[in-house]
């Protein structure tokens, strides 16, 4: 009876995996991205791991009893919906309370502590996150065909439905990712979102631990792009340029990093004087903004 068991069960893990792979095939045809069937795929077979598939009630009992946020619950069922319109079953959404909190803003000096810790490869994949605000499954996506190292620009397809737009990176990063690019010589340039979000997290933790920073684990890769869009929204007060670097199609997206903008209106700031214009011109390159002019000398500020 146990071997009649054993194998029932791997039968009906085949049929689940074929109707998951099914499933993405008629997904990507409506247009979904690759990064999201990627994510669909490993939730169902997690769920498929612990509960039958076919069973809406078994399904819902394992999400149920998961010891996580309300709003993971949420993501859940709204994957599982998917399967379950695919194969015709009937199924009621339970009501899970999504929480809509503000992101945390990582400092440039907390970023720049875990980049500094990070593998060649990864240093360069951070780099570029906090370069560009580009969310990770973007990156992913990257080719060869879409680096322009001339101009130290990228060409980003999009992610989430959002708009294609070229981002650029930094000349110290752009010096990383020519030697990267020089020694690396397979077709894929960077691992899935997935990876790259577990390998930061094995990061995050052993630094927190190792410097006994506890602040270190409240970073999630994604913070790399709140990041990014504070200080740029911080910088400009541009909120249009904000959502057009993002890939934002609606701007009510964008309008998060103002509420991010003004609990911070109160931090601290580098001070730096120019008499000449050269000395004014080689402020604003170095991202100082100009306050105001007192005994012909000008005052420029940079937060911290």
């Amino acid at each position: 009876m146990s071997l009649q068991r054993s194998s029932c069960a791997a039968q009906n893990a085949t049929t689940h995996s074929e109707n998951i792979h099914k499933l993405c095939a008629s997904l990507r045809q409506q247009g979904l991205s690759e990064g999201y069937l990627r994510y669909l795929t490993t939730i169902l077979d997690e769920i498929g791991s612990n509960a039958d598939l076919d069973n809406p009630d078994q399904v819902l009992s394992y999400i149920a009893s998961k010891k996580v946020k309300e709003s993971y619950k949420a993501n859940l069922v709204d994957y599982y919906s998917h399967y379950c319109d695919f194969k015709g079953i009937g199924f009621s959404k339970p009501r899970y309370h999504r929480d809509h909190k503000l992101p945390y803003v990582p400092s440039k000096e907390e970023l720049n502590l875990l980049i500094g810790h990070a593998s060649p490869k990864y240093a360069l994949i951070y780099s570029i996150l906090r370069d560009t605000g580009l969310r990770p499954v973007e990156l992913s996506n990257l080719g060869r065909e879409d680096i322009d190292l001339e101009n130290g620009t990228l060409r980003i397809d999009t992610a989430k439905h959002g708009q294609p737009r070229i981002v650029k990176i930094k000349t110290q990063t752009l010096g990383m990712l020519k030697l990267y690019l020089d020694k690396h010589n397979e077709e894929v340039l960077f691992p899935s979102s997935n990876k790259m979000s577990n390998t930061y997290a094995r990061l995050r933790t052993s630094l927190a631990k190792k410097l006994q920073n506890p602040n270190l684990k409240k970073i999630r890769l994604y913070d790399f792009r709140h990041y990014y869009a504070t200080n740029l929204y911080h910088d400009t007060r541009d909120l249009l340029l904000v959502k057009e670097r993002l890939g934002h199609r609606n701007i009510q997206n964008t309008i998060l990093y103002t509420h991010l903008v003004s609990m911070d209106e109160d931090g601290k700031f580098y001070s730096a004087t120019a008499r000449t214009i050269e000395e004014a011109s080689k402020l604003i390159e170095a991202g100082f903004e100009y306050v105001t002019e007192i005994d012909e000398v000008r005052l420029f500020r940079k937060r911290k």
